[in-house]
Order: structure tokens, then sequence, then C-alpha cells
């Protein structure tokens, strides 16, 4: 009897031990962990916060609205405003009055300090005017940068579509470290850069504007290969949009 009393005190000691330890548990222990930077006290990283850009569109040189061109693989004209582009707060045109480079040293028209000056009206006067054939043009940002948007304005005064426009940045003068194709509607390789897969457009007040996605470069180079009216390269402004690379 006395040995049956301590099997059944030994039991209950247990199951008391086994019932304090089952319920006794630290509160949070049984919590979901859902953001694990909260437990060790640090925040997630941030996402930039996206603002259009703040283009400055020149006036129009024409009233008439699309035109019809005779040239292969062109794009459609919408008719319509460009939407705003977003891209992080605080970008910038970083090409404002930097240092431009060309294949053609002497302009038959304008001077290329011009193509960064800021005016991107097509009044005469406002536009340089390179050789024949295939030329280009390099921008020199003096850093390197994150860049989030180029906007070129070819020649708007007219209906006009430039041939072999290809747009390039890389970290060096010469293109040979970190080189990136960001545009190029060369659809038979005229200009040795690779059969691009871009469409011909139309010249327009608006310019054309180029998704960079933030690439990193210091240098932007501009390839065109005359237009469908001569076979002459012009160039009225040229706007990089982008933020230093910290």
């Amino acid at each position: 009897m006395k040995s049956l009393i301590i099997k059944l005190t030994a039991i209950g000691i247990i199951v008391v031990i086994i019932f304090g330890l089952y319920y006794c548990k630290p509160f949070n222990s049984t919590v979901k962990v859902t953001n694990p930077h909260e437990i060790v006290g640090t925040s997630p990283a941030t996402t930039p916060k996206l603002v259009p850009l703040d283009i400055k569109i020149p006036k129009p040189m024409f009233i008439t609205g699309p035109r019809s061109i005779d040239v292969p693989n062109l794009e459609k004209q919408s008719g319509k405003p460009r939407p705003p582009f977003m891209a992080p707060e605080g970008t910038k045109n970083v090409a404002l009055g930097k240092t431009v480079f060309s294949t053609d040293n002497n302009p038959i028209t304008g001077n290329i300090e011009m193509i960064t000056d800021g005016d991107k009206e097509a009044a005469k006067g406002s536009y340089v005017e390179l050789g024949p054939f295939l030329q280009h043009i390099t921008i020199d940002l003096e850093a390197r940068h994150n860049i989030y948007a180029i906007v070129i304005w070819h020649y708007h005064r007219q209906h006009r579509t430039y041939y072999d426009v290809v747009v390039q940045v890389a970290d060096d003068s010469d293109f040979i470290t970190n080189v990136n194709t960001l545009f190029n509607n060369d659809i038979d390789n005229s200009a040795g850069l690779g059969i691009g897969k871009n469409m011909y457009y139309t010249e327009t007040n608006e310019g054309k504007l180029i998704d960079a996605k933030g690439v990193k470069a210091r240098y932007v180079r501009l390839y065109s290969n005359g237009n469908n009216s001569n076979d002459l390269n012009h160039y009225i402004e040229v706007e990089v949009y982008g933020k230093p690379v910290k």
C-alpha cells in the first residue's frame, strides 16, 4: 500500500512538471516572426521615392499632326503628349554644360558645345549640323552616374527621321570598359554596332526619351547616319538625367 502511494505521488509530480513546462513558456516564443529586421533592431532597405522628371519641352515648330514618312520599321506616332517619366527624387540633367566630343571637329553649322547648352528650341542658330554619313558625339559627365533617362532632340523644325540612331554608355572615353547599348534602331548593321531591335521614330519637339534604367556610367555616346531628307546629322540638345554614384 505504501509502495502504491509513493508511485502515485511520483506520477503526480511528473504530471505537474510537464504541465508547468508546457503552459509556462514565454509568451513571445509562439509568435510568428514576419520581419526579422525588427527583432535585431534594424530596418529594411527603403525604396527610393519616385517623382516625374521635370523635362522642359520646347515649343513646336509645326502645328500639323502626325505625318506619314516613307521609312521602313517606323514607330507610329500617337499624337498625344508623352506620359510623365518617373525617376528617383533628386534626379536632374547632369549633361548640362558638360564637355562634348565629336567625330566632326568642324561642324557645318553651330558649335559642339551647343549640344549641352540647355537651348532646345528649333530656331535657326540653335542646332549643330555635322557632316554626312555615320557620325557620333560623346558627352563626358565628369564622374560615374546612375543614368535613368536620356532625351535627344536631333532636329524638330520639320517631320524627320534619323537613321542608325545608337546610344551607348561606358566608363571610359574609348568605350572599352562597361559598355552598354541603351538604344539601337540600325536595322541592317550599317553602323557596325550590331542589328538593332528598336524602331525608327519621327522627330518632335518632345525629343526622344530613352529609359536607361539606372545604368552606371560616365560617358554617353550617340550615333546617327543621316536622315530621310539628306545625309547630314543634326543635334539641338541632349539631356542625361541621373544622379552621381555614391
